[in-house]
């Protein structure tokens, strides 16, 4: 199944189910009022959804309505929590350089992750308002599991028994703060805005063989100010998703509706590009001697689309525009 959501004044908006060629959309909010309704009545909703789901791809929902992703906001509003990982051990390797870091001990063989905001999650098409670009403002394309409840110390074995769902994020970064909050043992704070999720989200079994050993099988094409930025592909996670949620539910419960991050997608080939800025600044330095590319400017934007070897997007499109905060407040008020 495809689901997606649009703002209906509430916290967790209205559940759409949308057609697997993502044209056609309809209402679930009869079985289920919102995606974190469905999630917490998984297994009760389920059936009632899967039947509406298969009728929608059919052509037989009178009440179908053209798809517009735009409308949309995240897949999730809002989470119970927000584990975000660096999976990606190239990334990771290349990130220590770029801050001048120790290494992280046991980095090979424990995931790192940290637990980033969840109350507040972007839709694909919103304007991103951040306070300064002083602040080295990049972008990071991941993808990321929904899970249900699982239970404290599940096995890495038992882990994917779990994953409701599967979603494609940019998990914005401000960088200049970024050293410093890695340096208290704390964890980041302010390096970490809001972050941004594709409009669509998807069970398993919509990516087929695109989803497996725990990783997201897809190509992430990213583009800055539409220029190619990278395209980096997902199949090489270093933990895969069942490591990752194990790891997460070590010593805690995780509540329906928590979702884990990936972490960069980077690739060791240097023809993958990258899929943030941070990471290619890095790389410049290491084969050039200089750094040139720059950090994000207000009125840049970023778009971010993972696809299969046919060109479809089962996510559909991040595309998103940075913008200053106060103006962003200032055109709010005037609305």
């Amino acid at each position: 199944m495809k689901f997606a959501t649009v703002p209906d004044g509430g916290a967790d908006g209205r559940l759409l189910l949308v057609s697997r060629d993502l044209r056609h959309a309809v209402e679930a909010s009869p079985i289920a009022r919102s995606l974190l309704d469905a999630l917490e009545r998984w297994d009760e909703v389920v059936p009632d959804l899967q039947a509406r789901y298969e009728a929608l791809n059919a052509g037989c929902v009178p009440q179908a309505h053209p798809f517009d992703p735009s409308a949309c906001t995240a897949p999730l509003p809002r989470s119970p929590q927000w584990c975000d990982a660096s999976a990606f051990l190239n990334h990771g390797r290349l990130m220590e350089q770029a801050f001048n870091t120790p290494p992280i001990p046991e980095f090979d063989t424990v995931p790192v992750m940290y637990q980033g905001a969840s109350d507040d999650f972007l839709g694909p098409m919103s304007d991103v308002p951040l306070p300064d670009e002083a602040d080295g403002i990049d972008f990071e394309g991941e993808f990321g599991v929904v899970v249900g409840r699982v239970p404290m110390g599940v096995s890495a074995t038992d882990a994917l028994k779990h994953v409701r769902l599967i979603v494609q994020l940019n998990d914005w970064s401000l960088r200049a703060y970024g050293p410093r909050e890695m340096k208290t043992g704390f964890g980041f704070l302010q390096a970490k805005p809001s972050t941004s999720f594709a409009s669509v989200a998807v069970t398993p079994d919509e990516l087929g063989a695109h989803w497996r050993d725990g990783r997201v099988h897809l190509t992430l094409h990213v583009e800055w100010n539409d220029r190619w930025f990278g395209h980096p592909h997902g199949r090489e996670m270093n933990f895969g998703f069942d490591e990752l949620i194990a790891h997460a539910a070590r010593t805690r419960r995780l509540s329906a509706g928590t979702i884990v991050g990936s972490g960069t997608v980077s690739n060791v080939s240097r023809d993958a590009g990258s899929a943030c800025i941070a990471e290619r600044r890095v790389i410049e330095m290491i084969d050039e001697g200089n750094v040139h590319t720059r950090f994000m400017r207000f009125g840049e934007r970023v778009r971010m689309t993972a696809r299969d070897e046919s060109g479809r997007a089962p996510f559909g499109t991040i595309d998103q525009r940075v913008v200053c905060a106060s103006s962003a407040g200032n055109e709010e008020s005037k609305s």
